[in-house]
Protein backbone atom coordinates (compact mmCIF):
# COMPACT_ATOMS: atom_id res chain seq x y z
CA UNK A 1 0.00 0.00 0.00
CA UNK A 2 2.88 2.46 0.85
CA UNK A 3 5.91 3.08 -1.16
CA UNK A 4 9.39 1.82 0.24
CA UNK A 5 11.82 4.80 0.14
CA UNK A 6 13.28 5.14 -3.60
CA UNK A 7 16.89 6.33 -1.97
CA UNK A 8 16.96 3.75 1.26
CA UNK A 9 20.35 4.38 2.34
CA UNK A 10 19.05 7.46 3.69
CA UNK A 11 16.49 5.96 5.82
CA UNK A 12 16.41 6.53 9.38
CA UNK A 13 15.79 3.49 11.88
CA UNK A 14 11.98 3.28 13.22
CA UNK A 15 13.74 4.40 16.87
CA UNK A 16 15.44 7.54 15.23
CA UNK A 17 12.20 8.50 13.07
CA UNK A 18 10.23 8.03 16.03
CA UNK A 19 12.80 10.47 18.29
CA UNK A 20 12.22 13.30 15.49
CA UNK A 21 8.57 12.82 15.46
CA UNK A 22 7.89 13.31 19.16
CA UNK A 23 10.81 16.04 19.30
CA UNK A 24 8.83 17.90 16.50
CA UNK A 25 7.56 21.32 17.13
CA UNK A 26 5.42 21.70 14.58
CA UNK A 27 4.90 20.16 11.12
CA UNK A 28 2.34 20.16 8.30
CA UNK A 29 -0.71 18.31 8.05
CA UNK A 30 -2.41 17.24 4.72
CA UNK A 31 -5.57 16.02 4.01
CA UNK A 32 -7.63 15.73 0.98
CA UNK A 33 -9.81 19.56 0.71
CA UNK A 34 -12.22 20.68 -0.96
CA UNK A 35 -12.98 19.17 -4.96
CA UNK A 36 -9.90 17.21 -4.04
CA UNK A 37 -7.48 19.74 -4.04
CA UNK A 38 -4.61 18.73 -1.21
CA UNK A 39 -4.82 20.89 1.53
CA UNK A 40 -1.74 21.30 4.30
CA UNK A 41 -1.88 23.33 7.46
CA UNK A 42 1.18 23.43 9.61
CA UNK A 43 0.06 22.20 13.36
CA UNK A 44 1.95 21.88 16.71
CA UNK A 45 1.74 18.26 17.74
CA UNK A 46 1.75 16.05 20.36
CA UNK A 47 3.33 12.42 19.90
CA UNK A 48 1.79 10.11 22.83
CA UNK A 49 0.72 6.59 23.33
CA UNK A 50 1.61 5.61 19.26
CA UNK A 51 -0.36 8.61 18.40
CA UNK A 52 0.06 12.33 17.13
CA UNK A 53 -2.80 14.71 18.64
CA UNK A 54 -3.22 18.27 17.35
CA UNK A 55 -6.18 20.81 18.57
CA UNK A 56 -7.97 23.77 16.69
CA UNK A 57 -11.45 24.65 16.28
CA UNK A 58 -14.08 22.13 15.96
CA UNK A 59 -15.32 23.80 12.71
CA UNK A 60 -13.19 24.81 9.36
CA UNK A 61 -11.24 23.35 5.99
CA UNK A 62 -9.51 20.85 8.05
CA UNK A 63 -12.31 19.34 9.78
CA UNK A 64 -14.30 19.26 7.03
CA UNK A 65 -11.64 16.98 5.06
CA UNK A 66 -11.11 14.82 7.90
CA UNK A 67 -14.85 14.17 7.46
CA UNK A 68 -15.05 13.26 4.50
CA UNK A 69 -12.16 11.74 4.55
CA UNK A 70 -9.92 10.57 7.77
CA UNK A 71 -6.72 9.99 5.65
CA UNK A 72 -4.15 11.98 6.41
CA UNK A 73 -0.48 12.44 6.63
CA UNK A 74 2.04 14.72 8.38
CA UNK A 75 5.21 15.80 7.62
CA UNK A 76 8.28 17.11 10.09
CA UNK A 77 11.73 18.33 9.92
CA UNK A 78 14.24 18.39 12.55
CA UNK A 79 16.13 21.74 13.12
CA UNK A 80 19.23 20.06 10.84
CA UNK A 81 23.40 20.56 11.63
CA UNK A 82 24.88 23.11 9.30
CA UNK A 83 28.26 22.27 7.50
CA UNK A 84 31.04 23.93 9.11
CA UNK A 85 32.33 26.86 6.69
CA UNK A 86 29.35 25.78 4.30
CA UNK A 87 25.92 26.67 3.31
CA UNK A 88 24.44 22.88 3.85
CA UNK A 89 22.39 21.24 6.25
CA UNK A 90 21.99 17.33 7.19
CA UNK A 91 18.40 17.16 8.59
CA UNK A 92 15.80 14.57 9.23
CA UNK A 93 12.89 14.40 7.98
CA UNK A 94 9.52 12.37 8.86
CA UNK A 95 6.60 11.54 6.90
CA UNK A 96 3.35 9.73 8.62
CA UNK A 97 0.76 8.40 6.87
CA UNK A 98 -2.54 7.05 8.88
CA UNK A 99 -5.78 8.43 9.72
CA UNK A 100 -7.13 10.75 11.54
CA UNK A 101 -9.98 10.10 15.21
CA UNK A 102 -12.16 13.02 17.05
CA UNK A 103 -11.05 13.00 20.44
CA UNK A 104 -14.94 13.20 21.51
CA UNK A 105 -14.74 13.33 25.45
CA UNK A 106 -14.16 17.07 26.16
CA UNK A 107 -12.30 16.21 29.27
CA UNK A 108 -10.06 13.99 27.35
CA UNK A 109 -9.60 16.77 25.00
CA UNK A 110 -9.12 19.54 27.31
CA UNK A 111 -6.42 17.27 28.90
CA UNK A 112 -4.44 16.52 25.64
CA UNK A 113 -4.57 19.79 24.87
CA UNK A 114 -3.29 20.72 28.27
CA UNK A 115 -0.05 18.58 27.61
CA UNK A 116 0.57 20.06 24.05
CA UNK A 117 0.61 23.39 25.29
CA UNK A 118 2.87 22.67 28.05
CA UNK A 119 5.17 21.75 25.24
CA UNK A 120 5.23 25.36 24.26
CA UNK A 121 4.10 27.67 27.05
CA UNK A 122 5.87 26.96 30.54
CA UNK A 123 3.22 29.28 32.38
CA UNK A 124 0.68 26.98 33.93
CA UNK A 125 -1.47 30.08 34.63
CA UNK A 126 -1.49 31.10 30.79
CA UNK A 127 -2.30 27.62 29.85
CA UNK A 128 -5.13 27.58 32.27
CA UNK A 129 -5.89 30.90 31.22
CA UNK A 130 -6.63 29.64 27.65
CA UNK A 131 -8.24 26.55 29.02
CA UNK A 132 -10.76 28.66 30.60
CA UNK A 133 -11.48 30.71 27.71
CA UNK A 134 -11.22 28.49 24.60
CA UNK A 135 -11.78 24.66 25.94
CA UNK A 136 -15.27 24.47 25.12
CA UNK A 137 -14.34 25.22 21.26
CA UNK A 138 -11.46 23.07 20.96
CA UNK A 139 -11.14 20.17 18.91
CA UNK A 140 -8.86 17.26 19.58
CA UNK A 141 -7.95 14.86 16.68
CA UNK A 142 -5.38 11.92 16.83
CA UNK A 143 -3.53 10.75 13.59
CA UNK A 144 -3.38 7.00 14.16
CA UNK A 145 -0.11 6.22 11.99
CA UNK A 146 -0.21 3.33 9.76
CA UNK A 147 3.19 3.70 8.00
CA UNK A 148 6.05 5.93 9.44
CA UNK A 149 9.36 7.01 7.56
CA UNK A 150 12.15 9.03 7.83
CA UNK A 151 15.37 9.74 6.20
CA UNK A 152 18.54 11.84 6.94
CA UNK A 153 19.22 14.15 4.02
CA UNK A 154 22.77 15.88 3.30
CA UNK A 155 21.81 19.23 1.05
CA UNK A 156 24.65 19.72 -1.94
Amino acid sequence: MFRPMRRNGQELEKAEALDVLKNARRGVLSVTGDDGWPYGIWLNPLFENGKIYFHGSKEGHKIDALRKDPRASFTVIDEGLKDPGGWAYTFRSVVVFGRVEFVKDQNEAIEISRRLAQRFNPSEADIEDEIRRAGPRVQVIALVPEHITGKRVHER
